[in-house]
């Protein structure tokens, strides 16, 4: 099975975040392409001749029933997530889902499924597999201290109303959910471990067509008195994915927290003060032979072959979409207020 064959994955879904992982699971060596599953066979046919996928299926239940595949990377809309992860989980697949997840409650009853058939679960979120998130975390100590305070964006433009992100019936949250995930999972990775969510205040944007989510912004204050301040959107003039993170020892900023480099590597600076007036900005390059992407299929493997390892990441998804469906809930209410 996965030990002898590396990890067989199935893919639930066709469309660009799937064609994209597709082409990255070819640089993972735990990982190959085994089958996917689309809503019409034409489409599945012709994802698998552009990827050398052997096996098609125009029905998600019969992919996640084929003894062929080990593991199921889901990523269709948010709103058929929980059926598809649950399935796969009970017939003993291991599942990597695409984010968000529809709610926490949703998630939590995912995440039963997956325990309850020891199978491994992970959300798709690349930045935290990359080693420059590592390197970030291990040094925060020395040079950040406490991390007080986390500003993050993420933003860029969407002009294409067809594209599911306009839909509020596939994507209910919108930007929050589909680019909010990232500035709460910053807040997640790197302010202390463990504290709770104090308060809460999001405002959101629509768009005046669909009536979809395109933007939102807020504060998060957290039982330790750190702060996270963000901003999401579809609607920005420029590709912005900004992180600072603050504290009584220095500052730790990231222009692009959620890429990296062509050659795989990715940087960060660390400004602090110095001896002389102003202050020192040093940069840190970290290496990596491969992208995050890549790195989190092979993260993915070592949790398919050590069941001990899979609590922690699961702990971070809960959190991500508890903070998550706190900023939804609050953007919801101050709209409502708004009138």
């Amino acid at each position: 099975m996965a030990a002898q064959h590396g990890i067989r994955w199935g893919f639930v879904g066709t469309g660009a975040i799937a064609d994209n992982m597709a082409t990255v699971v070819g640089m993972a060596p735990s990982a190959t392409l085994a089958a996917v599953a689309s809503r019409t066979m034409a489409s599945g046919s012709d994802f698998a001749r552009r990827h050398g996928i052997g096996l098609v299926f125009d029905d998600w239940a019969e992919l996640v029933a084929c003894d062929a595949v080990d593991a199921v990377y889901v990523a269709t809309p948010t709103s058929a997530r929980e059926a598809i992860c649950i399935g796969a989980a009970n017939h003993g697949r291991h599942v990597l889902a695409e984010k968000p997840l529809a709610s926490l409650a949703s998630l939590r009853r995912i995440i039963a499924a997956c325990r309850g058939n020891r199978v491994a679960f992970m959300d798709a979120t690349h930045f935290v597999h990359h080693p420059r998130t590592a390197d970030i975390k291990a040094s925060m100590a020395t040079r950040v201290g406490w991390p007080w305070s986390i500003d993050s964006a993420f933003q860029f433009y969407l002009a294409d109303r067809n594209n599911i992100r306009f839909d509020p019936e596939l994507e209910p949250l919108g930007a929050i959910g589909d680019a909010g995930w990232y500035n709460m999972r910053a807040a997640v990775e790197y302010l202390a471990p463990d504290i709770e969510l104090r308060d809460v205040n999001a405002y959101l944007r629509r768009d005046e067509v669909s009536g979809a989510v395109i933007g939102g912004s807020g504060i998060l204050t957290f039982d330790d008195g750190a702060t996270s301040t963000w901003n999401c959107g579809f609607d920005s003039g420029a590709v912005i994915s900004d992180l600072r993170i603050s504290g009584e020892r220095g500052s730790i900023g990231v222009s692009d927290f959620l890429g990296q480099d062509p050659d795989g590597s990715a940087t960060y600076t660390w400004q602090h003060r110095g001896r002389d007036p102003g202050d020192a900005v040093e940069s840190v390059r970290i290496a990596s032979s491969l992208p995050g992407a890549a790195r989190m299929f092979e993260d993915f493997a070592r949790l398919v072959l050590d069941p001990a390892l899979r609590e922690p990441g699961m702990r971070a998804t809960e959190r991500t979409q508890a903070l998550l469906d706190a900023a939804w809930d609050s953007a919801l209410r101050n709209e409502r207020a708004a009138g």
